[in-house]
């Protein structure tokens, strides 16, 4: 039951509002530029009154980038795809890697462990220019430059040390106990792991999967370097509408709606997962 007077029941309904407002606001205003011709955005003083239009969203999809001056043509859809290729690839590589050794390190302490995981840990707070020269070497002696398989596997970079320490922490969560009990009934360490450890972790799971393929979606600095534009995410592919012609707001808030809107809707589908994997200590570690 609530116990709390009715005024302070009103001000925190205020206090939240202002929040969300506060933190909103840009994502609307973008939206409402998105719908907007660039003669409308530019004019002086600016008014909420206007025809929407969906040419924006029309331009980008035809990879059409009008100017005052000519039309010329981007890939704005598909540097979106090679987001969600890099993005997906990344993150499921990173889960099949990084949850049985979250695991490991969870459950069987060895000399060593700790200083292995913080080395995988270590690995995040690495500038990425610190090893984009070496990289950039390898991958021209191996043939990875400008591949998928090239920039998945960097991308592990990003995600991999944060699904294991995440991961780690929420195994660490669970009482060993059980495991004991369904092991003594006869059943081998993979079954256990497979059928009531990852069970028990999935929220955790499922939140460090979503806070990595957030963090590899909005990566720039990787692609930038180690691919070309035909496998280049949207982070990067955002370049093309800066050109010496003009800058058409309209269309760059259209193309900033459309590469929010998946990692915004994959946010909303798993809140559940990420707040309840969160708040039971999956960031412990």
């Amino acid at each position: 039951m609530d116990h709390r007077s009715p005024l302070e029941r009103i001000l925190r309904a205020i206090a939240l509002t202002l929040v969300v407002l506060f933190f909103m606001f840009p994502i609307f205003w973008i939206v409402l530029m998105s719908l907007q011709t660039n003669e409308t955005i530019l004019r002086s003083p600016p008014s909420m009154s206007f025809v929407p239009t969906l040419k924006n969203y029309a331009a980008i999809i035809a990879g059409r980038l009008d100017s005052n001056v000519a039309s010329m043509s981007i890939h704005f859809m598909g540097n979106l795809m090679n987001s969600v290729i890099l993005s997906v690839g990344s993150v499921a590589l990173a889960l099949v890697l990084g949850v049985p050794a979250a695991y490991a390190f969870a459950r069987h302490k060895f000399k060593g462990s700790e200083d292995i995981a913080f080395t995988l840990l270590s690995f995040r707070f690495a500038p990425p220019l610190l090893v984009l020269l070496p990289l950039t070497l390898y991958f021209q002696s191996l043939g990875l430059a400008n591949t998928y398989v090239g920039l998945i596997w960097v991308y592990q970079l990003i995600c991999l040390p944060l699904i294991l320490w995440i991961v780690r922490g929420y195994f660490e969560d669970i009482s060993p106990d059980i495991e004991h009990a369904y092991r003594i009934a006869g059943h081998g360490w993979f079954a256990t792991f497979r059928k009531i450890a990852l069970p028990l972790a999935g929220p955790g799971i499922a939140a460090a999967g979503l806070l990595a393929f957030i963090f590899a979606w909005n990566n720039f600095v990787f692609a930038l370097v180690l691919a070309s534009a035909d496998k280049q995410p949207v982070t990067v592919g955002a370049l093309a509408f800066v050109t010496a012609s003009g800058i058409q707001y309209g269309q760059i808030a259209a193309a900033i709606v459309m590469s929010i809107a998946p990692t915004l809707l994959l946010a909303l589908w798993a809140q559940k997962y990420l707040v309840e994997g969160l708040s039971l200590g999956a960031v412990k570690g």
